[in-house]
């Protein structure tokens, strides 16, 4: 009786929040129609620019809220990104003062991920046992962007649990890949990317193991995944609060890379600091900016497999696109070993749900619905040991695949004793890299930002484990940004006749059973470039060099309907 109870309550409060979404986009009747003239030139300015417009008066907040409202309309419409939709009480936060118009962003409408807390709305995060739940005051990340003028207008969607690189719940439903509607547009950041690919302009997303940077890569917009302590995380709410074996980071996308660095460069000149204790008093670096922006000959590692899952052909292409145009512009190309990504996916995934899979599933109620790359880490979770044992030794004995093996020998809640031990581990890693980094004397890293492009929906099932070029680097706190690169080519990048799928390892079976480029066809592909902690001003620099150096070839942003 409790359990049909609860899930009776579960389906009225998921009717409610999308019958709530529904008449607050049908109240705007005057975000409706075509884009018009002045709003293509919105689009398409940079934001530096816009905010000089509003701070010359020769436009108007509103004008900037009317366009980018549009912009989240058409883009909902295409693939139900949008959560909270909060337009018109931004029009009354621009009427009432709310929003500083000598702040760097006056007047720029920015988009915040669902978890983001604004006052008077919920902050769900996919779970309908949140609905209902408005916060009371703007966190402190909102404060934040409302004194630097900027104007929070929507909240985007994403996955129940948060682990997932897709964006699928029963609160909101399914958004799709602005590119391909049978595909994910990335998770668990992913309405964000669906709207900046659409015609969005900056936008808030958080990251634990890869939450920004696969977005980016699947559906072709930009994104920096800072290091912690350099963006703002308090005012916030999650599927796993506690969890800090692997910190999550809150960071910035755009649409455009300009966008990206200007966002940025404004939040930290704001002194984050004084609006969130966790945020290191560390001004914006300039010197540093410039120095990587002109620095005459770069010396790049490119990191071409993690020896996990190898890249897929399309990946491996954007790849070696990406090095050939940087060689060519006169910069060194070192091929690079790092010590074991392997050992690294290890950590992390058992840090990261050394709870035994318990914080995230205790904020679902009965019968709704599982993301399945997390269904499918819960259901291992809970195997009795064993069983699991068993299983541990069929795949390694009689699989004789190591890779797989490794991974589930261990996956188990853990005690406080082994927890302990698996921090230690971490910084164990965390040293062995940092010299290994001093010693091949790269100024950054190039590497895929996965192994295959987007994954078709559902498909976290099979690819739940394949992670392992974004895990890595949350492990390690590294700041990493992402660029896209190309498109998905049937011809160019279909798989080899001799490939052979039950040769690979179990994660990379799983990522490779969803890799097709003819049904890929036209979805983003895109590049990471790492730098080390803390190092914000030197990756989104090198950004603009790898883009530059594409020139003429560079990636092509999604037409604007």
């Amino acid at each position: 009786m409790v359990f049909f109870l609860d899930y009776i309550q579960h389906k009225r409060d998921c009717k409610f929040k999308q019958d709530e979404r529904t008449e607050r986009i049908r109240a705007l009747t005057n975000y409706r129609g075509p884009y018009t003239q002045q709003d293509k030139d919105i689009i398409n300015k940079p934001i530096e620019e816009l905010v000089q417009d509003v701070k010359k008066g020769t436009l108007e907040p509103i004008d900037l809220l009317h366009t980018y409202g549009k912009v989240a309309i058409k883009a909902q419409e295409k693939t139900n990104c949008l959560t909270e939709v909060m337009i018109s009480a931004a029009e009354g936060w621009i009427e009432d003062g709310s929003i500083n118009t000598d702040g760097p962003l006056a007047g720029i409408p920015v988009s915040l991920k669902d978890t983001i807390n604004v006052g008077g709305f919920d902050s769900s995060v996919a779970f309908s046992g949140f609905v209902g739940n408005k916060q009371p005051e703007d966190g402190g990340t909102v404060r934040l962007l409302k004194d630097a003028g900027a104007i929070p207008y929507v909240k985007t969607n994403l996955p129940i649990s948060l682990l997932s690189f897709e964006s699928t719940n029963d609160v909101w439903g399914r958004c799709t890949n602005p590119h391909n509607s049978k595909y994910s547009p990335g998770g668990s950041t992913g309405g964000e990317a669906a709207l900046l690919a659409l015609g969005g302009r900056i936008g808030i997303g958080s990251d634990v193991a890869g939450s920004v940077r696969a977005p980016a890569h699947f559906s072709g917009v930009y994104s920096l995944r800072c290091s912690t302590g350099r963006w703002p995380k308090v005012g916030f709410s999650t599927s796993m609060p506690g969890q800090e074996g692997v910190p999550s980071v809150y960071s910035p996308m755009a649409r455009t890379l300009n966008d990206l660095t200007y966002f940025t460069r404004a939040i930290v000149g704001m002194q984050p600091w004084k609006y969130d204790y966790t945020v290191h008093p560390i001004p914006w670096r300039t010197e540093v900016e410039k120095e990587y922006a002109t620095k005459t000959k770069l010396r790049v590692g490119v990191m071409k497999t993690d020896g996990v899952v190898d890249p897929s052909p399309a990946c491996l292409r954007a790849l070696e696109k990406t090095a050939v145009a940087l060689k060519k512009a006169g910069h060194e190309i070192v091929l690079v070993e790092p010590p074991s990504p392997y050992e690294a996916l290890q950590i992390a995934s058992l840090l990261l749900n050394a709870d035994g899979c318990q914080m995230f599933k205790s904020f679902y109620r009965s019968g709704e619905w599982d993301d399945p790359g997390a269904a499918q880490m819960g259901w291992l979770m809970n195997l009795p040991r064993p069983f699991k044992y068993l299983y541990y030794l069929w795949v390694k004995y009689v699989r004789r695949d190591n890779i797989w093996a490794g991974l589930v020998k261990d996956w188990h809640e853990k005690t406080a004793f082994e927890q302990w031990k698996l921090v230690a581990k971490r910084e164990a890693y965390r040293a062995k890299f940092f010299d290994w980094w001093d010693s091949v004397n790269v100024d950054f890293i190039l590497t895929p930002p996965n192994a295959t492009p987007a994954v078709p929906h559902d498909g976290m099932k099979e690819a739940v484990s394949s992670c392992g070029y974004t895990f890595l680097f949350n492990l390690l706190d590294y700041t990493c940004g992402i660029v896209p690169v190309t498109h998905v080519d049937k011809t160019l990048d279909k798989l080899p006749a001799k490939f052979n799928i039950k040769k690979l390892n179990g994660v990379a079976q799983g990522a490779y059973k969803l890799y097709d480029a003819e049904a890929m066809h036209g979805l983003p592909v895109g590049v990471q470039v790492v730098g080390r902690r803390l190092e914000e001003e030197k990756v989104l620099a090198i950004m603009k060099r790898v883009e530059d150096a594409l020139g003429d070839d560079k990636y092509q942003l999604l037409d604007i309907d």
